[in-house]
């Protein structure tokens, strides 16, 4: 039975899938995002409607993150209602999310925990799904703190794009760079340390980048993955999902695989074509 007084909070930057936010009652902090002059909130479009309005957009989709306003009322609603508030943010070195969050808590008169994730997307996400599971099973809020703290730095997070073209468009990387990449079908292999996106590597051809993902995500997290929880992502490259979680499933045959979509605040940065993992090492 899930415990009401503990309330867990997380934000876009977290990727929670909203059905495991509504089976676990996690409340998610909306973020802006701005299309071509139209901004919408991230809660309010689905996924699947964000990648064709992507495809189809002139310039590159900005995000907003959250403000001091928008967890400043999210905070005294639910420490109102009684609850103690625990936030898990994304990580504070790739967002100002973090601080928005910390600056409304300070105005705030409750209980409210904030947990800085170091991570992105499901990387942060599994760490707001571990602790809505353990408050669902009756641990206190010092258990799940410390059990955050340990698991903080057990987080991995393998991943790629299938097109550097918004890359390229987002100013990430330059147009040249982006010419000879795509020209060669160099692919970057993406990690996050320390709370940043690293790349570690790069593919030549979208078929490698299932097989290096699999291969170093053995290389960090070992052979056995009989008692670890798994989650795969995509955009709305299917096949490409369809071909990871079978590589998944047949080389490291978790004890869970959980599928997401990558949501509006991730897409944003990386474009449609994403695909990646992520576990605890």
């Amino acid at each position: 039975m899930i415990n009401n007084k503990i309330k867990v909070v997380c934000d876009g930057i977290a990727n929670m899938p909203r059905e495991l936010a509504r089976q676990y009652n996690i409340e998610i902090v909306p973020l802006t995002i701005n299309i071509d002059g139209k901004e919408y909130k991230d809660v309010d479009i689905t996924d699947e409607e964000f990648y064709v309005m992507m495809r189809e957009a002139k310039d590159m989709p900005k995000t907003s993150q959250a403000t001091y306003i928008d967890f400043k009322e999210i905070f005294d609603r639910l420490v109102s209602d009684g609850s103690t508030v625990l936030y898990i943010a994304g990580s504070s070195k790739s967002s100002g999310t973090y601080q928005s969050a910390v600056l409304a808590s300070k105005d705030v008169y409750g209980e409210i925990h904030i947990f800085d994730s170091m991570s992105i997307s499901f990387g942060c996400g599994m760490l707001v799904l571990s602790a809505a599971r353990m408050i669902e099973d009756g641990s206190s809020l010092d258990e799940v703190l410390n059990e955050l703290e340990k698991l903080r730095d057990r987080v991995f997070v393998s991943m790629s794009m299938n097109s550097l073209e918004y890359l390229r468009k987002g100013g990430r990387i330059s147009n040249g760079k982006a010419l000879v990449g795509n020209m060669l079908s160099l692919r970057p292999m993406l990690t996050v340390k320390d709370g940043l996106i690293f790349q570690e590597g790069q593919v030549r051809g979208n078929k490698k980048i299932i097989p290096t993902i699999i291969k170093r995500t053995k290389e960090v997290c070992g052979e056995d993955f009989s008692d670890k929880v798994v989650a795969i992502g995509c955009g709305d490259n299917l096949e490409e999902r369809e071909q990871l979680k079978e590589a998944v499933l047949r080389e490291l045959n978790p004890k869970e695989l959980i599928e997401i979509t990558i949501n509006p605040p991730m897409c944003s940065h990386s474009g449609p074509g994403f695909i990646g993992l992520t576990c605890f090492k």
